[in-house]
C-alpha cells in the first residue's frame, strides 16, 4: 500500500511539472506541407503489431521445408560468385518465374530481398549470423562484385542476370542503395569476417567516385569498375548523392578517416545545390536525415527544409511525382505511404514506406523542430501500410483476396493503387486497391500471385524496431535510436505525436533507475524514478523522451546539453 501511494504521488507530480511546462517555451515545431495535408488521427485506425510481423516473417519464410503450392520461398545457389560460398536465395515475389533453383542456375536472386530480410530480422533481435546452424549475415557476401572489379555491393551476384530485372549495373539507386543496407548489417555485425575490409572498399569507392562526379549528379548511373558516370535511358538521378553521403559518413564514424567525412560533405553539398527536386527512388530522405545530422555533429549548413519537402512533397521532375500520398479513399487513409502520387492517381509501394521510416525517424534527435511533423507522418503510414497485407485490407479493394492464404499472413501486396494499374483486369475494384506489379516483369508467365512482394515484406522489421503502442490509441512510441546507424553513443530516445484534439496522459516504465529528459520543453520532467510515471501531452503536439541513468551530471558545451560525455540535447537553448 505505500508503494502504491508513492507511485500516485509521483505521478501526480510528474503531470503537474508537464501542464506547467506545456505553457513554457518549447521548441518551435516546423511543419512539413505535405505532413499537413494528412489526417491527425486516421481512420480507420488499426496499428497493428509490427515486430511480431517481423518475427513471423523470419520464421515463415526461412524455412526451407516449407509446405504448400509456391512455397519454399528460398534455396540455395550453388554458383559462388564473388565468393568461394553458397548463397542463400529469395524469391523477390511469390511465383516468380525466373527464380528459385531450377531457373537461370539458381542465381537470379536480389540483394535488396536478402540484405532488406536480414536487416529487418536484425533489427528486431535475430541473429541471423547463426540461425539454427545458418549463417545469412556471411552469405551476403556474394553481392559484393568483386568478380567484375566493381567491389561494391550491388543488387545481383553476377551480370550473367543483370537484365533479368533489379536494374544492376545501369539504374544508380540500385547499385548505391545495397551498400547503404550494407553499412546498416556491418554495424549489427562488426565482427564479421572481410566485412572490415568491404565496408573499406566501397568507401573507397564511393569517394573516389565523388572525387570524380566533382558536384554533377545528374548521370544515370556510374561504373565502378572503369570509374565513369554514364547515361542511358533511365533518368538522371542526382539524389544518388544522399547514398554516397550516407556511406561515406557511416564509414568516417566506423574507421575515423577524415577523407569520408570530407567526401560526405562534397556529396552533400552536391546535392544541397540543386534547384528542382532530384528525387527518385528511395535515397532523399537519406539526404535529408544526413542534413540534421551532420548539421547538428559535424557543423554544416545544409538546406533540411528543403531536403523534407522534396522527400515528401511528389514534385520530383524526372521520375515524375515521387514522394508522398496523401488521401482517403472511400473513407480509407493512406497517407504516409511512398510512391508514385500521379501513376493512375497514385501508386504507393510498401518497401519505400518502410525504408523511409529508417532515415526519417532517427532525424528528430538531430532537429526536434520536426518532431510533430515526423510523428504525425509516421502515424498516418503505420496505420495506412497495414493496408498492404490480405489479411488488413478488405476483400472489396484488392486483387487477389481469393489467393490470400498463399501468403501465410506474412507477405503483402508490392503496392497500393487509386486504381487498377492493369490495362485489361481489376477495373472494377474501388480505390484503394491493393496489387503488385509482378505479372508485368514477365508478361504472360508470372503467375498472378506474383504481386505479393517478398523483398518488400522482408523490411518489416524496420518498423518493427521503431514501433510500439503507448496506453493511449493513437500515439506510438518511436525509437529515435533503432535505425540511427553509427550514431553517437545515445542515450535511449523516443518520439511520441498525440493526434487527439484535446491533451493526452502517456504512460511510460523505465527499466531502471533513471532521470527523464523532454527534448521539447527542454527541461527534466522526472528525476531518480524507476516505477511508470505519467506525462502529458498537449492537444496535436509531440514530445521526445531521452532517458539517462539516475543522478547523471550534466553540463552545457557549445549550446548542447551533455550527460557523462554523451549529446543528450543538441540544440539547449534553456538559461542555466
Amino acid at each position: 500500500m505505500k508503494y502504491l501511494l508513492k507511485l500516485s504521488c509521483l505521478i501526480i507530480v510528474v503531470n503537474s511539472t508537464l501542464m506547467n511546462l506545456s505553457s513554457q517555451a518549447q521548441v518551435k515545431q516546423v511543419q512539413i506541407s505535405r505532413v499537413a495535408e494528412m489526417a491527425n488521427l486516421p481512420q480507420p485506425l488499426n496499428i497493428i503489431d509490427w515486430r511480431e510481423m517481423a518475427l513471423r516473417f523470419d520464421s515463415t519464410v526461412y524455412d526451407f521445408k516449407a509446405s504448400g503450392q509456391y512455397w519454399p520461398l528460398v534455396w540455395m545457389d550453388s554458383t559462388r560468385k564473388n565468393f568461394d560460398q553458397p548463397v542463400m536465395g529469395m524469391y523477390t515475389a511469390i511465383g516468380d518465374v525466373r527464380q528459385g533453383p531450377n531457373h537461370n542456375k539458381g542465381m537470379f536472386h536480389e540483394a535488396l530481398a536478402n540484405m532488406g530480410a536480414v536487416l529487418g530480422a536484425s533489427l528486431v533481435g535475430i541473429n541471423k549470423g547463426n540461425q539454427q546452424g545458418m549463417n545469412y549475415v556471411s552469405m551476403l557476401k556474394n553481392y559484393f562484385n568483386r568478380d567484375t572489379g566493381w567491389n561494391i555491393m550491388m543488387n545481383n551476384t553476377a551480370p550473367e542476370v543483370a537484365l533479368l530485372g533489379g536494374g544492376y549495373g545501369r539504374d544508380w539507386w540500385y547499385d548505391v542503395y545495397p551498400n547503404v543496407l550494407f553499412y546498416a548489417i556491418y554495424e549489427k555485425y562488426p565482427s564479421e569476417p572481410d566485412f572490415d575490409q568491404m565496408a573499406k572498399q566501397i568507401a573507397e569507392k564511393f569517394f573516389k567516385a565523388d572525387s570524380i562526379l566533382n558536384g554533377n549528379y545528374h548521370y544515370s548511373y556510374f561504373d565502378y569498375a572503369a570509374m565513369l558516370p554514364k547515361t542511358n535511358t533511365i533518368c538522371v538521378q542526382p539524389d544518388a548523392a544522399a547514398g554516397h553521403a550516407y556511406v561515406l559518413y557511416a564509414a568516417y564514424k566506423k574507421f575515423g578517416d577524415p577523407r569520408y567525412l570530407q567526401g560526405a560533405i562534397s556529396a552533400m553539398k552536391a546535392l544541397d545545390a540543386e534547384k528542382i527536386n532530384p528525387t527518385y527512388e528511395l535515397l532523399m530522405p537519406f539526404g535529408a536525415y544526413l542534413a540534421a545530422r551532420m548539421n547538428a555533429e559535424s557543423g554544416t549548413n545544409f538546406d533540411l527544409a528543403k531536403m523534407l519537402d522534396w522527400t515528401f512533397s511528389g514534385t520530383a521532375v524526372c521520375r515524375e511525382g515521387w514522394g508522398f500520398l496523401v488521401g482517403n479513399w472511400n473513407g480509407i487513409d493512406i497517407s504516409g505511404t511512398v510512391g508514385s502520387t500521379v501513376d493512375h492517381g497514385g501508386y504507393s509501394f510498401l518497401m519505400n514506406t518502410f525504408d523511409a521510416a529508417w532515415p526519417l525517424v532517427p532525424l528528430v534527435k538531430y532537429q526536434p523542430a520536426y518532431a510533430t511533423a515526423i510523428g504525425k507522418w509516421m502515424l498516418n503510414a503505420v496505420n495506412a501500410s497495414r493496408l498492404f497485407y490480405p489479411q488488413y485490407m478488405p476483400a472489396a479493394h484488392q486483387t487477389l483476396a481469393e489467393l490470400a492464404a498463399v501468403t501465410k499472413g506474412v507477405i503483402a501486396y508490392e503496392g497500393m493503387a487509386k486504381a487498377s494499374t492493369f490495362e485489361d483486369r481489376y477495373l472494377d475494384l474501388k480505390a484503394p486497391v491493393a496489387q503488385g506489379d509482378g505479372p508485368k516483369w514477365v508478361p504472360g508467365k508470372n503467375p498472378e500471385v506474383s504481386q505479393f512482394s517478398v523483398y518488400g515484406s522482408g523490411h518489416v522489421g524496420i518498423f518493427g524496431s521503431i514501433v510500439q503502442k503507448t496506453n493511449v490509441e493513437g500515439v506510438l512510441q518511436l525509437d529515435l535510436n533503432a535505425t540511427d546507424f553509427y550514431g553517437a553513443k545515445s542515450f535511449p530516445s523516443w518520439l511520441y505525436y498525440n493526434p487527439h484534439q484535446e491533451d493526452k496522459t502517456v504512460r511510460f516504465e523505465p527499466l531502471d533507475q533513471v532521470d527523464v529528459y523532454n527534448l521539447l520543453t527542454q527541461r527534466f520532467i522526472a528525476r531518480n524514478v524507476r516505477a511508470p510515471i505519467e506525462f502529458t501531452i498537449p492537444a496535436l503536439a509531440s514530445a521526445v523522451l531521452v532517458v539517462l541513468p539516475a543522478g547523471t551530471k550534466t553540463r552545457v558545451k557549445n549550446n548542447q546539453l551533455l550527460g557523462a560525455g554523451r549529446v543528450i540535447d543538441y540544440h539547449y537553448s534553456r538559461k542555466n
